[in-house]
């Protein structure tokens, strides 16, 4: 019994199982205000035989509340059921108490222990902490496994779903959805910007600093890490999340590789001791964006390599459930790429006017010279099919349930029109109606 009450404690203090709990509580929201109106809207608009049947059942409740014994009165009941809530929440808030006091003396303690590390010759001078192979933060196998996803060889059993297609005057953005059977949800996008460079581009993305700027879900970027020797670096994100949603926190690794005029932007999720994980904000451990950037023909100009592509995988644990998940990207994705088309441009029209690149500019320049000869044809012929079966359920769709709602819709106005006209509903709605009328 001990046991089976202390797993459904450790399950209930899960946040995911709180956030789950909000989500459902949101959706609740509206029903019940729906319902709330209904009954005030009704209740106005009631017949009187209703207040009678009201007086009715009141006085019954009145005879059964005299035969109530004193000690169950309304006010005692109320305070014992005050007392029993007071019960329940006093231990959590003593323990939360406890895990606040007990943060904040690990808050003081941590100078000293970092002093004592740097006197052991495990830090720097500057406070960064030095690991073993801090400089292979992200390796080779990283560079692979973007590799492997361009070319569509880990997709496993399951198959690119299409997930959106928009167009505006200078781009064009296709976004696919994945979802392995273990694992998060797995994403794809393809993006073309018109009248631009892959080096612009690859500035524009590595550029936290400007970031701050144009994506209002980033509250903080900071790099902790940067290592010239290969261009890598380690950088600290916390993003905003919806008010139902604590925010996130994110320490990953980035690195750059060029091939020819490609370039491979490999970021990830890594370990950094100097800032361990808190309650809030909730750190993603599991995370990885990477995308390719290269120039291709515009769809404008025919015969020329005026337009850039960016190729972006990228998949996380944001420890929400997968429904919540899709239907947060589904309905923010486009809004997202808008804020980045602009911040893209804004960025564009600051570098035709500053001479000096920024330090984020040439860190990105810092890439890891390589050959790669491998394609994302299989990628390609994939996304393609999932175009056209997205293509081919909607106009199923548009068939099958289209002439249908029409008739629904035209049926249920002709049914209103002949309730309000002859039926008893209408009948009351007219009296009163009129009766307000006459009152005002």
């Amino acid at each position: 019994m001990a046991s089976w009450c202390e797993e459904a404690v450790a399950l209930l203090q899960r946040p995911a199982v709180a956030e789950m709990a909000v989500d459902v509580l949101l959706c609740a929201v509206p029903i019940w205000a729906a319902v709330m109106i209904g009954l005030v809207v009704g209740w106005s608009w009631r017949p009187r035989w209703t207040g009678l049947l009201f007086l009715g059942l009141r006085t019954r409740l009145r005879i059964l509340w005299v035969w109530v014994p004193p000690g169950l009165g309304a006010r005692r009941l109320w305070l014992a059921c005050t007392a029993l809530s007071a019960c329940s929440v006093a231990p959590r808030l003593l323990s939360s108490a406890f895990r606040r006091c007990r943060g904040k003396h690990q808050d003081r303690a941590s100078p000293e222990d970092d002093a004592a590390a740097d006197r052991d010759g495990g830090g720097c001078a500057d406070g960064r902490t030095n690991f073993e192979g801090e400089h292979d933060t992200v390796t080779e196998k990283d560079l692979e496994h973007l590799l492997q996803l361009l070319d569509n060889k880990e997709s496993g059993d399951t198959a690119w779903q299409n997930l959106m297609e928009r167009r505006t005057s200078n781009m064009t953005y296709k976004a696919w959805r994945r979802e392995p059977e273990e694992g998060p949800i797995m994403y794809c996008s393809r993006t073309i910007f018109e009248d631009a460079t892959p080096e612009l581009v690859r500035d524009f993305f590595w550029d936290g600093d400007f970031r701050l700027k144009w994506d209002p879900m980033l509250a903080y970027s900071k790099s902790l890490d940067e290592f010239p020797q290969n261009g890598a670096t380690i950088v600290h994100w916390i993003k905003k999340f919806p008010f139902f949603c604590s925010d996130r926190e994110y320490i990953f690794g980035g690195r750059i590789w060029e091939s020819g005029k490609t370039y491979y932007c490999v970021t990830k999720g890594v370990p950094y001791p100097s800032l361990p994980k808190k309650e809030k904000p909730r750190r993603v451990e599991l995370y990885f964006s990477s995308w390719r950037i290269r120039a291709v023909q515009s769809p404008k100009h025919v015969g020329q390599q005026s337009a850039c592509e960016v190729t972006l995988v990228h998949y996380e644990d944001m420890g929400i459930p997968k429904d919540v998940a899709r239907v947060a990207v589904r309905h923010g994705m486009w809004g997202a790429v808008k804020k980045l088309q602009s911040g893209f441009r804004a960025y564009q029209q600051m570098r035709d006017t500053e001479n000096t690149l920024s330090h984020s500019a040439i860190m990105a320049r810092m890439t890891t010279k390589i050959s790669i000869t491998a394609s994302n044809g299989p990628l390609d012929h994939d996304l393609s099919i999932a175009d056209k079966i997205g293509d081919e359920n909607d106009n199923s769709h548009a068939l099958q349930h289209g002439f249908d709602w029409k008739w629904v819709v035209v049926g249920g106005a002709v049914a209103a029109v002949c309730v309000l006209n002859t039926g008893l509903v209408g009948k009351v709605l007219l009296l009163g109606a009129a009766r307000r009328q006459a009152k005002k």
